[in-house]
């Protein structure tokens, strides 16, 4: 079934995106990737040098001191500092890469856990038209996703060793990995197109409500093939493709080492506030991601 459904539109000739700030020289350099021509390789490519170079971490909202979604302050924290981010941070700068290499872009969002109660349109992704197929474009999902997935119903892609498909149903394309017991839904979309006053509006919620995941606990996560490493409160989980977990209580003595080996580069200053938030948080305060 094609990704295209004629109920939804999927163009907005009103969504703007300033991509001025934008350098492709450095960003390269940060993912360690040479310049290519748009294909669907190269989009698989590009995707997978994103997500083992950068981490997914939200340092800056749990200190409240988040500078926003416009792309001078996303290129500095996560190109220029070496930090990481959350996904519209993720989103919006690899949206501006393949646009700089010549992809064209539908910056959309999701519906994350959408079998959950809780469960809201807070996450951004894209779809990416090349070589004649559509791909969604998923960056910022922290440790599940490293490659794009082709938007054809029943499409399973390997993802850094564990099986992902996509699967059209209502209208939507559903996101799911392989679980014991059958397919866990990731997330959902409809593929809208979206703009950036979007992204500021979820932004505003994922980074200032108390009863955000994102607000009250540390997250990072990170992912390389056969392996995903999850640090979301004060424990960090790791999970092998053969089905081993290993939890491990942080305590704040370990906590900088911890953040070093997931690739999160902080000042002394930063991680003195981080330590400081760390000891503060209380157990009650933690949200199940």
């Amino acid at each position: 079934m094609s990704a295209r459904d004629a109920r939804f539109p999927v163009t907005d000739p009103v969504a703007r995106f300033d991509t001025t700030a934008f350098d492709l020289d450095a960003y390269l350099g940060r993912i360690g990737h040479p310049r290519v021509e748009p294909s669907a390789e190269t989009l698989r490519s590009l995707h997978a040098a994103h997500v083992r170079a950068i981490p997914f971490e939200n340092v800056d909202v749990v200190l409240r001191r988040h500078r926003g979604l416009e792309l001078t302050a996303i290129m500095d924290k996560l190109v220029r500092r070496n930090r990481g981010g959350y996904c519209y941070e993720h989103g919006l700068l690899f949206a501006a890469a393949l646009e700089a290499l010549g992809f064209t872009v539908r910056r959309s969002f999701a519906r994350v856990r959408p079998d959950r109660a809780s469960g809201s349109y807070t996450h951004m992704l894209m779809v990416v038209p090349v070589d004649g197929v559509e791909y969604l474009a998923d960056v910022g999902f922290g440790a599940w996703v490293l490659h794009p997935t082709p938007l054809i119903d029943g499409a399973e892609v390997d993802q850094a060793g564990w099986r992902h498909r996509i699967r059209r149903e209502n209208g939507q394309w559903l996101f799911e990995k392989r679980a014991a017991d059958g397919w866990d839904t990731l997330h959902a979309t409809l593929g809208l197109p979206a703009r950036q006053v979007d992204y500021e509006v979820f932004h505003h919620y994922t980074s200032t409500h108390p009863r955000s995941p994102f607000t009250g606990q540390l997250v990072v996560m990170r992912l390389a093939e056969g392996v995903g490493r999850k640090f979301v409160g004060r424990r960090l989980v790791t999970e092998y493709v053969d089905g081993r977990l290993e939890t491990t209580e942080i305590t704040a003595d370990r906590l900088a080492d911890t953040l070093r080996a997931l690739d999160v580069e902080l000042t002394p200053a930063e991680l003195s506030a981080v330590r400081s938030f760390y000891e503060s948080t209380k157990d009650d305060q933690l949200e199940e991601l």
